[in-house]
């Protein structure tokens, strides 16, 4: 075949028009900023913060804030960073970038940065929590900064969610803000007084696997499972979406399958699609509040949740920083015998990954939840405690934090009532304080048949507790607040809940679950 020197012509005029096109479009191309960085943001205080953007490729790139200026260049792919310098608290500053065009971020504060995270009740706003109304009109607190990311799954990392931007805490905004989040800010921003700027991308009904980068979880031989469970799922999706006709019913698989692929459970899909816009940016610590969607598979959780949180401050380059989470409250039926529970199996994954890495902190709130609701409306105390573990571990302040935790136990044959187990517990400097009665409750015991008993429990000297029961003459195990919504009633005398545990390690009800 031959082709006319006409058609060569013009297919060379239509390439240099393509070409002339793209330089154009890239020298035309303006400097380009994450939303992270918007008007209001709060910058963190005594470290150097990152701060990046997007230009032409080998653009120059001037950063200014305050007195200092420093540079960057675009790489080839035109993406560029650099390090603002330490900071003393204070503000508000402008922070300028000049490369192909000029962009000025205003009102900017220097103070404390901390992450809100987790499923939905971390996402749970003001408006939805215990008064509202009294809230909204004390939130007179231009200090305290929060910016809430969308819900958007992603297997692909997203760079920037321009609609979203810092906002300052007023009456008229406020509402909308993660409720523990914003009184954990608050408590911090009342006794240290500096500005407190929160990063809220909590994600109702999320699972911690979509919280972590795809790569790290498929090279952990632990998660096998779930990753072929998922790789079915999707390669499944993929050859219904490429098939020209579908029957009612695969029609209706098909939406549901691909409300999966969008959605808050698959593998990374939230790393990719909200946290990765994010990852770097300069931060004192994260507080979490998740696990009601991974209960199923409590056991695998015990590994799943410290490696999110590893792979977290692997990719955020700022070494261990603080991590503090919420452990599951009391929720659906009290039960009057004692039982398995896959809650308490999950909670004692959260209470077990204390010992797996450094640097983090549980807030034990199994006496504020709401049998009849998932979402309990009582915020303000997961917040406060939340804040206790911050304001101790990373601002000194000289305050109780930690709840009392199990440590040892022995059996001890000595007692009225026949033989019992005398238990020992770490963090009650005090001593105890049960509420409501005097005695203990709460506590279970069995024997080598494993089956389980109310037991009669008894303060003893030096914060021990004696658990026994006339129907369990050899005990081997006790078990306290074991069940999705136990009775219980021990608190230190700072008033913090004792953390629910089990003396024994037999196998639970969600041991094989994968």
């Amino acid at each position: 075949m031959t082709i006319c020197k006409s058609a060569w012509t013009h297919r060379i005029v239509l390439i240099l028009n393509l070409w002339a096109g793209a330089v154009a479009s890239l020298a035309t191309a303006e400097t380009k900023l994450p939303n992270i960085f918007s008007d209001g943001m709060v910058l963190q205080q005594g470290q150097e913060n990152k701060v990046w953007g997007r230009d032409n490729p080998g653009q120059a790139i001037a950063i200014s804030i305050g007195d200092h200026k420093l540079s960057a260049t675009a790489d080839a792919a035109g993406n560029w960073e650099a390090k603002l310098p330490s900071l003393a608290v204070g503000g508000p500053h402008t922070l300028t970038v000049i490369g192909s065009s000029e962009k000025k971020v205003s009102d900017v504060l220097v103070g404390e940065v901390w992450i809100c995270s987790g499923q939905s009740n971390m996402q749970w706003t003001i408006n939805a929590s215990n008064d509202p109304d009294l809230e909204r009109l004390a939130a007179n607190f231009p200090k305290i900064r929060m910016i809430n990311f969308p819900q958007t799954g992603s297997q692909e990392p997203i760079w920037s969610h321009d609609d979203r931007k810092w906002q300052v805490c007023t009456p008229e905004t406020v509402g909308g803000f993660s409720a523990v989040g914003y009184f954990f800010a608050r408590q911090l921003h009342q006794t240290t007084g500096v500005p407190i700027g929160m990063i809220n991308n909590a994600w109702g009904g999320s699972a911690c696997e979509a919280w972590i980068n795809r790569d790290v979880l498929t090279s952990n031989t632990r998660f096998q499972g779930l990753m072929d469970r998922w790789k079915g799922t999707e390669a499944r999706y993929l050859e219904m979406s490429t098939r020209g006709e579908r029957n009612e019913q695969e029609e209706k698989d098909f939406k549901n399958m691909a409300n999966n692929m969008r959605g808050n459970q698959r593998p990374a899909n939230i790393y990719n699609g909200v946290l990765k816009s994010h990852i770097g940016y300069g931060i004192r610590g994260a507080i979490w509040y998740q696990g009601e969607s991974n209960a199923g598979r409590a056991y695998q959780y015990r590994d799943l949740f410290p490696l999110m949180i590893q792979n977290w401050r692997n990719e955020w380059g700022q070494g261990d920083f603080p991590f503090y989470w919420v452990q599951l409250a009391d929720f659906k039926a009290e039960k009057t015998e004692p039982g398995d529970s896959d809650w308490a199996e999950l909670r004692e994954a959260q209470t077990m990954t204390m010992d797996r890495l450094p640097n983090t902190g549980q807030a034990v709130i199994i006496d504020i939840g709401e049998g009849k609701d998932i979402h309990p409306m009582n915020k303000v105390d997961v917040g406060r405690r939340l804040a206790r573990w911050a304001l101790a571990k990373e601002y000194g302040i000289p305050i109780e934090y930690q709840s009392p935790r199990y440590a040892s136990m022995q059996v001890d044959g000595e007692g009225a009532d026949g033989t019992g187990i005398v238990l020992t517990f770490n963090h009650i400097p005090n001593g105890w304080r049960p509420f409501d009665v005097n005695e203990p409750v709460g506590f279970t015991i069995a024997g080598e048949d494993k089956k389980f008993y109310p037991a009669e429990a008894k303060i003893l000297d030096g914060g021990k507790i004696r658990v026994s029961s006339s129907k369990v003459a050899k005990p081997i195990s006790v078990r306290y607040a074991w069940a999705d919504n136990p009775v219980c009633n021990m608190y230190s005398r700072a008033g913090l809940p004792l953390t629910p545990f089990r003396t024994d390690e037999w196998p639970g009800v969600t041991a094989d679950k994968e």
